[in-house]
């Protein structure tokens, strides 16, 4: 099942987040095949504002300890995290 991570990063956090990025990066990257794709939201200026991932998981559960363990939210990054059921039908690149 796929879950898109919806997270929205706490005011005035962006050197916080530069600080943990490389941790977050390395997180993203032991998730192997269950990671589906990721990326920050931006302002319009290109500054990060949150992150958008998409993973693989058995169950809501399952995608909520791999939010909890993202060092960005164990740094106390987000505002808010939200977790959604997700389909991918166009361009899913396991189905073309």
């Amino acid at each position: 099942m796929l879950f898109a991570l919806l997270c929205t990063d706490k005011p005035n956090s962006l050197d916080l987040r530069m600080a943990v990025r490389p941790d977050h990066l390395k997180h993203l990257e032991s998730l192997g095949p269950a990671l589906k794709a990721a990326g920050p939201f931006t302002t319009d200026d290109g500054a990060p504002t949150g992150s958008l991932v998409i993973i693989e998981a058995a169950d809501r559960a399952a995608a909520s300890a791999i939010a909890d363990a993202d060092p960005y939210a164990r740094a106390g990054l987000f505002a808010s995290v939200e977790i959604r059921p997700w389909k991918w039908l166009i361009k899913n690149p396991e189905t073309t």
